[in-house]
Formats: C-alpha cells, sequence, structure tokens
C-alpha cells in the first residue's frame, strides 16, 4: 500500500507541476502557421487545403475539436491539449524510469522534464510534438512491460501506437520498429493478434480520415506535392556527408536544449551490476535508432526542433538514472547537492523565460506583441472591401497569421503552388480556405503586403520580393510595423498574368470608381456576396 501511495504522490505531484507552469505561461495566440492550420481544421478538415497540412493528424484535430466545445477558442482548445499532454507524458516517464532504476532516478527523470526549456515551451503551445512525446513515452513503457513480462501488454501497446499514428502519422515510421522488436519474445498467437489489433486501430481513424479528406486519390497527391516541395528537397543529405554533419550537430544543439543541465549526465557511467543494462540498452536503441537516422540523413531543421521529443522519454530515464548515481555516490553535503540542483533548475528556468531561440517564452511574447500590432495596424488603416491582402509562406507573420486574425480581408499567399490540375493561390477569407486559378483582383483597389519579422532573413526575402516592383509602385505606411501597399493593377509584378481577372483591355480588371464616404476621394469597390475558402517560402519547414 505504501509503494502505490508513493506512485500516486509522486505522479500526481510532477503533473500537478507541469500543469501549473505550463497553465502559467500559455500562449495567447497561434504560434507558427501549423498551428494556425490546425484551428483551421477545427472548422474544416482538408489536407489539400492545408487545414491541416498533411498527413492531416486526424486524431489531433478530433481531441481539438472536442476542447474547443470548453474553450470556445482554437488557440486555448490546442494549448490545453498540449497541457494535458505534457502532464501525462511526464507521469508515463516517471512510470518508465521508476520500473528501469528506481524512485530516486524516476524523480529525477520528471524534474528533468518539469523544467526542460523544450518540453517546457511545446507545452504551452498549439502544436502536436508534445502529444508525440507522451505517445512514444507510453508505446515505449507498454512495450518493455510487454518484452519483459505479459505479452498481454504488447496488445495495449498496439491500440497505443495505432492510436498515436491518428495524432501524427510518423510516429508509426519512428516507434514500429520497437513494437515489432518488443514482440520478438512473443508467441505466435499473440503476434498475430497484435497485428490484428493494430490494422483494427489503424483502419478505425484512417478510413474517416480518408473520406474527410475527399478521398485516398486526394489525400495522397497532397501528401505527395508536401513531401516533394519541402522534405524530399533537403534528402540530398544521404550522399552529402556535410549537411548531414551539420544535422547532427543541430540534433546536439537540440538535445542540450531539451534537457538543459542534465545533459552532463550522459557521460555519468552507470554500475554494471544491474542483470538488465543491456537489455535497456539495445531496447533504448531500437526506440530511437529510427528517428535519429532519418533525422540525420533525410530531414531536420532547428525550428523543427520538436520533433526530437519523440525520442526524449528514454533519454530522461536514463539521465535520471545518471543523476540520482550522482546524488547517491557524489561526495558533496546534501545541502551542497540541493543547491546544485536549485541552480541547475534556475538556469533551466531563465533558459525558458529569457532565451533569444525560438522557443523561449520571450520569443513567444514577443511574436504575439508584433502579431497583435500588425493586426491593429491592418485594421486600422485599411478597409477590407478594397484591400485585399498579400502575405508569405512563413512560419511566423505569414499569410496564414494575416487570413486567421483578419477573417474578414480576403489573404492570398505569395507565390502560387504547383498542383495536380496546374499553377493555384492559396486564399483565406472568413478563415475558409481555397485554391484559387485565377485571383478575383475587381473587388479590390489596393493589396498590403503583410510583414514579416524584421531583421535576417526574412527581411532579405521580403527586399528581395519588394524588388520585383519598378520605383514607386509600392508605397510605404506607418513606421511600427511599415507596411507596403500598391495599386491592385500591380499585383502583375508577383503573379502571372494569367492568374489575375483581366478587364477587355487587357489590363487587371479593376471596379468601376465611386466616392468614399469618409474621405470624399474616389476610390474603387466591389463586393462579393460569395465566400472565398488554402495551403501553405521564408525559414518554413512543414511539420
Amino acid at each position: 500500500m505504501t509503494e502505490r501511495r508513493n506512485y500516486l504522490i509522486d505522479c500526481a505531484g510532477l503533473a500537478v507541476i507541469v500543469a501549473v507552469t505550463r497553465v502559467i505561461c500559455r500562449s495567447r495566440y497561434l504560434y507558427d502557421i501549423d498551428s494556425v492550420n490546425f484551428a483551421l481544421a477545427l472548422d474544416f478538415f482538408s489536407p489539400k487545403l492545408h487545414q491541416p497540412h498533411p498527413p492531416g493528424y486526424f486524431l489531433y484535430v478530433c481531441s481539438g475539436r472536442v476542447l474547443q466545445a470548453l474553450f470556445h477558442d482554437a488557440n486555448d482548445a490546442l494549448v490545453a491539449l498540449s497541457i494535458l499532454a505534457s502532464c501525462a507524458a511526464v507521469t508515463v516517464i516517471y512510470l518508465l524510469t521508476r520500473n528501469w532504476f528506481g524512485r530516486r532516478a524516476a524523480l529525477f527523470a520528471g524534474g528533468l522534464f518539469v523544467f526542460s526549456p523544450l518540453c517546457w515551451f511545446h507545452g504551452i503551445v498549439a502544436l502536436t510534438y508534445i502529444v508525440e512525446a507522451f505517445f512514444s513515452a507510453s508505446v515505449g513503457y507498454l512495450c518493455w512491460r510487454g518484452y519483459t513480462g505479459n505479452p498481454n501488454w504488447l496488445i495495449a501497446a498496439a491500440v497505443t501506437l495505432g492510436v498515436s499514428a491518428g495524432f501524427r502519422p510518423s510516429s508509426l515510421l519512428f516507434l514500429g520498429l520497437l513494437w515489432l522488436f518488443s514482440l520478438l519474445k512473443a508467441g505466435t498467437r499473440t503476434r498475430l493478434l497484435a497485428l490484428a489489433v493494430l490494422g483494427v486501430t489503424l483502419l478505425a481513424w484512417g478510413i474517416p480520415m480518408l473520406h474527410a479528406a475527399g478521398g485516398l486519390r486526394t489525400y495522397f497527391a497532397a501528401l505527395n506535392l508536401l513531401w516533394r516541395g519541402v522534405p524530399a528537397k533537403d534528402a540530398i543529405g544521404i550522399t552529402s556527408p556535410i549537411l548531414s554533419l551539420a544535422r547532427m550537430l543541430t540534433i546536439i544543439g537540440v538535445a542540450v536544449l531539451c534537457f538543459g543541465c542534465g545533459s552532463a549526465f550522459v557521460f555519468r557511467k552507470l554500475p554494471a551490476a544491474d542483470p538488465r543494462r543491456r537489455q535497456r540498452i539495445i531496447f533504448t536503441w531500437t526506440w530511437i535508432g529510427p528517428g535519429l537516422l532519418f533525422f540525420s540523413f533525410v530531414f531536420f531543421l532547428f525550428v523543427n526542433s520538436g520533433y526530437l521529443l519523440l525520442l526524449s522519454p528514454p533519454l530522461f530515464a536514463w539521465l535520471g538514472a545518471g543523476a540520482a548515481d550522482w546524488w547517491g555516490r557524489a561526495r558533496l553535503r546534501h545541502s551542497l547537492k540541493a543547491a546544485c540542483l536549485a541552480g541547475a533548475a534556475a538556469l533551466h528556468v531563465c533558459a525558458f523565460l529569457f532565451g533569444p531561440w525560438y522557443s523561449s517564452l520571450r520569443s513567444v511574447r514577443q511574436f504575439e506583441a508584433d502579431l497583435s500590432g500588425r493586426i491593429a495596424a491592418v485594421r486600422q488603416r485599411f478597409k477590407p472591401s478594397d484591400t485585399l491582402i498579400v502575405g508569405f509562406d512563413s512560419h511566423f507573420l505569414g499569410y496564414r497569421h494575416a487570413a486567421y486574425y483578419l477573417p474578414e480581408f480576403l489573404a492570398v499567399e505569395y507565390p502560387p503552388v504547383s498542383q495536380p490540375e496546374g499553377k493555384r493561390i492559396f486564399a483565406v477569407e472568413k478563415r475558409r480556405s481555397e485554391l484559387l486559378a485565377v485571383l478575383p483582383v475587381e473587388r479590390f483597389h489596393d493589396f498590403v503586403i503583410f510583414p514579416l519579422p524584421d531583421g535576417g532573413q526574412y527581411g532579405a526575402y521580403r527586399d528581395k520580393q519588394q524588388g520585383r516592383f519598378p520605383a514607386g509602385a509600392l508605397i510605404s505606411h506607418g513606421t511600427n510595423p511599415v507596411m507596403f501597399t500598391g495599386s491592385i493593377d500591380n499585383l502583375r509584378y508577383l503573379f502571372p498574368s494569367g492568374m489575375l481577372t483581366r478587364a477587355a483591355d487587357g489590363r487587371v480588371a479593376s471596379p468601376a470608381p465611386r466616392s468614399d464616404p469618409h474621405t470624399g476621394c474616389i476610390r474603387t469597390m466591389t463586393r462579393s456576396g460569395g465566400h472565398v475558402y488554402s495551403r501553405s517560402h521564408v525559414a518554413r519547414g512543414e511539420s
């Protein structure tokens, strides 16, 4: 009874600390373009329109819809899902570590998770990575229990793996080998039953997803276009040692960001007396090996650092064991050891709160301030009746953010994208998306370029696109932020002329002039009663 009570107290304590720290720091806006895609999918699911982007994350979207009914806000609903997944993940990591190394190691592993800057960040934003970390921990724990004990755990592992693929389909790719490895000691009947259960679980959500996505052909066409457009371009890393080395160094950097001071324990050699030590080492490499190989030789970007959370649960366990071993064997007074731990925790908190990287709370709040400022500036300076918003394909402050938070405007993405039926323009209005063959510019008099983040590659990309226009074609408005506008006729410098509606004289069609009731100036305004329904080259990496 005492042992069970300790389990409950430890797990509840860790989960409460995680919940409190995440709720206090939760994001207030959809953080990046994928977050917006997920939010749009809560109303209408379509991977072809990137609501959300392929491969669809069907069960994640369904879970978000359930929580949206409680919170009545897409960001709050998806952030709540991240917080719940964080609480569940720390609990399963505790159980895994306790099974492997005992209670002290489990508490250290849980503490590392609580104060992990990367896990903290992904627990406060509307992204899927912390949910995948929970499923990775759960599948790994169940597979281990089945591999070393009761084969019935393997059936539970099959169900969990199948469900995890509904949240992030990549989980099946990266955790499938571990699940198959755990079946090695099972009997033939158990293996066949586990395979059947996995298949049924996948079909249970896969068939409804394909139906909602518009059918098998539509779904896989969208998935193929995304793969060819982003990850496949970087797959040259298979034959490029320099690029693969760069990815490996990035992975190491992300690991340090994830585990912080706990990373030092990777060099601590644990006692070799444990009879299952070798078994755990083989199990761990089977767990993290497929993901490491993929991220090293196929596709990985720093802005997608959440990918590595899939690999983190067993590493939290090993680092927790290293920390517990240090606590037990270091020749220091307990008060000094406690001071070291408090200092490490404070360092982790500061790294999350004030770090210069995109996954710090400082960056989240800066983004939110920038976004709210841009939203207010557009509403103050322009009218949806005669102004078209042109945005870029960017993780931050791209056309998706403009479209979501300015739903009364029509927002379009530059550049057009390739589709099986030809070039199309992603457009969003009233938070509904569409792929347009022709942009209805006759509705508008002007366009405004939604401003990207300042500096760096964002500034260089913005300057490059603005350089397409002749001198005087763009006019700057305001100072913070500066926004550039132009006559709707000048959209021909961005989009192919065949994608713009045209007048009989061959020019870009413009609506008939009429007097602006606010200024008395002659303006052109034509409204359309129809709804325009989207997808998403700056600093962009797909999830």
